[in-house]
């Protein structure tokens, strides 16, 4: 390995390093702000040695991994948001009963395998990086043992991955067995040199877009994620809607165009029937729901779902407009969706969940600033002007039209209306002014904001960030221009 392979690899070197550190820290003193800064310490540190990479990029740093500017935006993208997650860690954990300090040893673990996935080329790194990943959300997600819900979710979520994860070896084995390579580029050199894919092949690859479509919660495979997210700590669905889905999503993309897998059209219009089922069944689903967190789950499901029209367009357009679409909507929505689990978490207390619609009615009234952000996410999901959200449904519309996939564009635009309609019902029932007896005694009294400084901080950052993008997008759209343009 040479010098330039050496600092390509050092953000992932560095953030394994921060893994065994704070490991040890916890072996040593047992304390969660220590705890909490060492592994905020790694983040930024990792971070930072981005800038290098980014210099050396594009380099095959090893046999199994590609470090290129494509893989180190994401990777820039995952830590910021495994930082914002752990600062809402932080204020959700602090009073809680039981030893915490392991939640943030499990988050950068979690970093540490969506990493490793965002820069594979080669099908063990594939299977390495979401296995590490997986892992470590088992326990993130049953982390408060002593509640039955989170240890129900955890539960299925184990019994799925392992699914998903049958579903992943066997694709690859069958791929294998026809191709005899491993690498992605390999694959894809073999593809380009046959007239028509055999059956084993397509086996193949149909088997890792199941085992994909469970880890995205992709229809039919999407059951799982309400009672997941519902669950699982606020901040802990926050993470997995945000990084463990995009770091899958972002290999997926990488796997497609690297093996050319557009050309065949068979595969598209599986992908397709996807993306509609996706689109309409999380939008319709979400709107019978009365949990915050089912409703967000679902409207996960259906904004995965327009990912996947972006994704499909690539095999009618250049694939650098379908890598710029995806990169500025995963942006867009990293930012609303741990903005919106932020909001929950500020108002969950330790017996309590902010999950029930309930406790936000006259929330405008009780905590306006909260509710204010609220809105400001809630909008953005549902694209509406001003909003980094806008920016980036604009940019499926226009992927969707320039691809001719009128089909994908009408899901699209019903998905959107449908989806406007529940966002608003939250923001009208935070609006409405109840008198205090009217008040459901299961509503939790929110933290203080003196109490909760570092997640108040993360959400306004969060906010200011949403507008900013939705007005001034220029910057980020010629960062991921120039990324977009080098992938290959």
């Amino acid at each position: 390995m040479n010098v330039d392979q050496l600092l390509s690899l050092s953000p992932l070197l560095l953030l394994a390093t921060a893994v065994i550190t704070v490991m040890l820290c916890i072996a040593m003193k047992r304390n969660f702000l220590f705890i909490s800064s060492m592994a905020t310490a790694g983040i930024i540190l990792t971070f930072l040695a981005l800038a290098i990479a980014w210099q050396k990029a594009p380099v095959q740093a090893t046999f199994l991994l590609r470090v290129d500017h494509y893989g180190l935006f994401f990777m820039a993208l995952l830590l910021l948001a495994g930082l914002a997650v752990l600062a809402l860690c932080h204020d959700y954990f602090k009073h809680r009963e039981g030893q915490n300090e392991e939640l943030l040893l499990l988050l950068l673990s979690a970093l540490l395998g969506a990493s490793v996935l965002v820069s594979s080329s080669h099908f063990a790194t594939f299977f390495m990086g979401i296995e590490i990943l997986s892992i470590s959300l088992f326990v993130l997600i049953s982390y408060p043992l002593r509640q039955a819900r989170p240890l129900e979710a955890a539960i299925k979520y184990l019994l799925l991955s392992g699914v998903s994860s049958a579903f992943l070896l066997m694709g690859m084995a069958l791929i294998y067995a026809q191709c005899g390579e491993l690498y992605f580029s390999g694959i894809g050199d073999y593809i380009a040199r046959q007239t028509a894919l055999n059956a084993m092949l397509v086996s193949g690859i149909i088997l890792i877009v199941a085992g994909l479509g469970f880890k995205l919660s992709l229809a039919p495979f999407h059951l799982w994620t309400p009672d997941v997210y519902q669950g699982a700590p606020a901040p802990i669905s926050a993470f997995i809607a945000t990084v463990s889905k995009g770091a899958v999503f972002v290999l997926l993309l990488r796997f497609f165009i690297n093996t050319d897998s557009f050309s065949y059209p068979r595969l598209l219009h599986v992908f397709s029937i996807i993306a509609v089922l996706s689109i309409l069944l999380g939008n319709l689903l979400a709107l019978l729901q009365d949990d915050v967190k089912r409703i967000l789950a679902y409207s996960a499901i259906a904004h995965i779902g327009y990912l996947l029209v972006a994704l499909i367009a690539a095999g009618s357009i250049a694939p650098a407009l379908a890598v710029e679409s995806v990169s500025f909507y995963l942006v867009a929505y990293f930012i609303t969706t741990i903005g919106a689990f932020g909001v929950v978490s500020v108002l969950s207390t330790v017996p309590t969940e902010a999950d029930n619609l309930s406790i936000y009615r006259g929330l405008y009234w009780r905590q306006p600033w909260l509710a204010g952000i609220f809105t400001l996410m809630l909008l953005s999901l549902a694209g509406i002007p001003f909003t980094a959200g806008f920016i980036g449904k604009f940019y499926i519309f226009t992927s969707a039209a320039e691809g001719r996939l009128w089909g994908l564009l009408a899901a699209v635009i019903a998905g959107s209306g449908l989806g406007l309609y529940y966002y608003l019902r939250i923001i009208v029932i935070m609006s409405l002014n109840t008198p205090e007896q009217t008040v459901p005694i299961a509503s939790p009294e929110p933290r203080e904001s003196s109490n909760a400084w570092i997640s108040t901080t993360t959400l306004v950052s969060l906010t200011m960030l949403l507008v900013w993008l939705g007005i001034y997008p220029e910057i980020l759209i010629n960062i991921i221009q120039s990324v977009s343009y080098t992938m290959q």
